[in-house]
């Protein structure tokens, strides 16, 4: 896999990360922005876009491609798999008790 395929298919996946990010951002009224969370789900989305790319031999056109879809891929089978509608936890479920 050339260096090129990599940055390709990890730009895929950052860009689905930014689009879900920012599709999160514009749902809910007064989400705050954290800017370690938003690189963090950026880097692993790009990841995400990589390690799928890499079971196929493509060009780099296709390994953006792939790394983009790559993500929706994966986040569709955990909801197979865990039988919900969505990936997202309540928030009373993410915070501690008060």
């Amino acid at each position: 896999m050339t260096i090129l395929i990599i940055i390709a298919a990890f730009g895929g996946g950052a860009v689905r990360g930014m689009v879900g990010f920012i599709k999160h951002q514009f749902s809910y009224k007064n989400v705050g922005f954290n800017l370690p969370y938003f690189l963090a789900m950026l880097f692993i989305s790009g990841i995400v876009g990589v390690l799928v790319a890499s079971a196929f031999n493509v060009n780099a056109v296709f390994a953006f491609i792939i790394g983009y879809a790559g993500g929706d891929f994966l986040e569709n089978v955990y909801k197979i798999i865990a039988k919900k509608k969505e990936i997202y936890f309540p928030l009373k479920d993410v915070l501690p008790p008060k």
